[in-house]
């Protein structure tokens, strides 16, 4: 009954935001984007939504190869799996409501919670390498062929986003080789915040560090000793990653326009709006990741077709997936 009355709320900030951002998008030209949107070749639409699902799919695939068992989950199963992940990623800032409804869903297939959790925290390493590879690849390739103008906000927004990521994912490899020092850094961060007045309960706090550190170091270490599955999983995240990032440049040529994108710009671009969208504290990074889509898209694409575009593409990529979610959600709950 919780678990109803928090995602009823979620679902409802998200539409709040949805509508301030629609507005700010639409009050300009509103006639022209409807105009725009309707004369859309839906043909580029049907693909992008195809390169979606293939997305969607590459992830599901990594997390059917990481439970390493066909008797417990079947590939349908962890796609379906991967679409009530996407719901509650999408709900929750940060997004990470994914995960714990994604342990609790392998925990449903009789796979024990230490497992489960191994196999999350697994993916979310698999994922994290990709994206800073995918994030490292987009950096030096701007600042090779300057494909963007030298805006500092932007500027100063992508590194940021990436800096993030990169401590996110060097955190969890240094976890890996050195448990030890791991927890006596975090031990001593959170004595600090206790002595400011900041944390309360601090030993209690310690624990569940500690319990969370031993988790992500007994999974990393499990890694390193499958090192096929990790090779492979960052192969087929960034695999999944390319499919999502070239979504924009379907949608271009469904406006007719095959000229102001490439295969280059249109996933550095993406690249770069994800990673803004990556500490963005708000569901789905709303208002972030529409407004770092403008700006780096905005070098490219006619001001009309580039509203259209936004438009199409954060439903294709953010709110389908979403909305399909929340079924596959339902069924779930009667299933069980």
């Amino acid at each position: 009954m919780e678990l109803i009355k928090n995602i009823k709320k979620n679902t409802m900030i998200l539409l709040l935001i949805t509508f301030f951002v629609l507005i700010f998008v639409l009050k300009d030209n509103l006639s022209d984007i409807l105009t725009t949107l309707f004369k859309m070749n839906y043909i580029y639409v049907l693909i992008a939504i195809i390169f979606f699902f293939l997305s969607i799919v590459l992830k599901a695939y990594v997390t059917y190869k990481t439970v390493n068992n066909k008797e417990k989950i079947s590939l349908l199963e962890a796609i379906k799996h991967n679409l009530i992940t996407q719901f509650f990623n999408g709900i929750t800032p940060f997004s990470t409501g994914g995960q714990p409804m994604e342990i609790y869903m392998l925990t449903e297939h009789q796979i024990k919670v230490s497992h489960a959790t191994n196999i999350t925290i697994q993916n979310f390493i698999f994922y994290q390498t990709a994206l800073v590879i995918y994030g490292l690849i987009a950096v030096i390739y701007n600042a090779i062929f300057h494909i963007f103008p030298n805006v500092p906000i932007l500027r100063n927004f992508v590194l940021l986003g990436f800096i993030i990521n990169v401590l996110v994912a060097v955190g969890l490899f240094f976890i890996t080789f050195s448990k030890r020092t791991t927890e006596k850094i975090v031990h001593s961060m959170l004595k600090i915040l206790a002595t400011l007045k900041l944390l309360k309960n601090k030993e209690e706090k310690i624990q569940k560090w500690n319990e969370k550190i031993q988790e992500f170091h007994l999974s990393a270490k499990n890694l390193r000793q499958r090192k096929k599955l990790f090779i492979g999983g960052v192969l087929l995240n960034l695999l999944s990653l390319t499919c999502l990032y070239i979504i924009p440049l379907f949608l271009a040529y469904g406006f007719n326009d095959f000229t102001s994108l490439n295969i280059f710009t249109t996933l550095t671009s993406s690249a770069y709006v994800l990673i803004i969208g990556s500490f963005v504290p708000i569901p789905g990074a709303s208002g972030g990741i529409e407004y770092g889509f403008l700006k780096f898209y905005g070098n490219f694409i006619p001001k009309v077709t580039l509203s259209a575009t936004l438009l199409i593409w954060r439903f294709v990529t953010y709110y389908l997936g979403m909305i399909i979610g929340a079924i596959a959600l339902s069924i779930e709950r009667k299933e069980n």
